[in-house]
């Protein structure tokens, strides 16, 4: 008799059948069913550890994120001034006063205009000062401490400071010698709002460009330069390359930022100069003609229209730009 065994088939599964040394034989199950994992209390452990750690962060965001996204849009269809009961139905009104706007459309502008320059200014000078404090330098980190200290300070101080700097009186009049109306010239109010805001969120792109910049590793800068590549081609043929993940992560984060500019513009520029010297953002208008003016139905339609706006833009920047691969980048690998 042959040692090799035979298989048997059986219903839903093949047996293999092993001869023993009494002359019987042995059914062993397949060697698939015998090296399956039994996962089904590993399943449900992971599912209750999910659960347990997601679940407050869920219910945290369902009860600020999105009821009050249901209960704007219930408010917007009605003429309401913020108490009592909602009972003045008017329909779409709101919504067709809100688009009909021109200095809505006005505002909309500013916010694409601003998102557009944040980009431009803020990109190129992060990224070279990012790869500037890469390199080992005396006092390196004070000076990404320096970079970084706006960053931190809020946003009411930036803004009362500035505005009072900025002003027709202010330090920055008295130190140039010169008189500049800074915050109510229409033609120059807008970049005065980009130097505010450059200046302020500058560090957090350095920053994130330093984090960026501390994954890539250094043999591949080292094997560049035994190879005779000079410090800028090292830069710009390895380092942007692997940075580009972050690049685009900290740009989609400008972008959102960009989209719910208002604290900035409201503090240095009042209730009413924005709108004059054309700084006024969504946020802004929203603020304007919504509490400010007493009415809270009118001021929750053009907030569902702003939401609706800034969905709209994620969503086509994370189709077309961060849905291809993020290896690399600060919030993990891509698909």
């Amino acid at each position: 008799m042959s040692d090799t065994g035979h298989h048997t088939s059986m219903p839903g599964q093949t047996l293999t059948v092993r001869p023993t040394g009494g002359g019987g034989a042995t059914l062993l199950p397949p060697v698939a069913a015998r090296l399956r994992p039994h996962h089904r209390g590993n399943s449900w452990r992971t599912r209750l550890e999910i659960t347990l750690l997601s679940g407050p962060a869920i219910i945290v965001f369902v009860l600020f994120v999105i009821v009050p996204v249901f209960v704007a849009l219930y408010y917007s269809f009605y003429s309401w001034k913020g108490y009592g009961p909602a009972t003045n139905f008017i329909g779409f009104d709101n919504y067709a006063w809100t688009l009909t706007n021109p200095d809505f459309w006005g505002a909309v502008w500013h916010n694409f205009a601003i998102a557009a320059l944040s980009l431009i200014l803020q990109g190129p000078l992060a990224v070279l000062l990012a790869l500037l404090l890469n390199q080992k330098m005396r006092g390196r980190s004070l000076i990404r401490v320096l970079i970084f200290v706006p960053y931190v300070i809020s946003e009411a101080i930036v803004g009362i400071g500035w505005r009072l700097m900025l002003s027709d009186t202010g330090a920055v009049n008295k130190l140039l010698g010169i008189s500049i109306s800074w915050i109510s010239d229409p033609k120059i109010a807008l970049w005065t709002l980009m130097f505010v805001i450059s200046w302020k969120y500058i560090g957090f792109a350095v920053i994130l460009m330093l984090a960026g910049l501390q994954g890539v590793p250094e043999e591949l800068s080292e094997a560049a330069a035994v190879d005779g590549a000079s410090y800028w081609q090292i830069q710009r043929h390895i380092m942007l390359p692997l940075l580009a993940p972050t690049i685009k992560i900290w740009a989609f984060l400008s972008i959102i930022g960009s989209m719910q500019l208002f604290d900035l513009v409201y503090i240095i520029w009042g209730q009413y100069i924005g709108s004059i010297a054309g700084t006024s953002t969504m946020a802004y208008f929203m603020a304007q003609n919504g509490r400010l003016s007493g009415q809270l139905g009118r001021g929750s339609a053009i907030a569902i229209v702003v939401f609706v706006i800034s969905l709209i833009v994620a969503l086509v920047y994370q189709r077309f730009v961060l849905n291809r691969s993020t290896e690399g980048a600060l919030t993990g690998k891509g698909e």
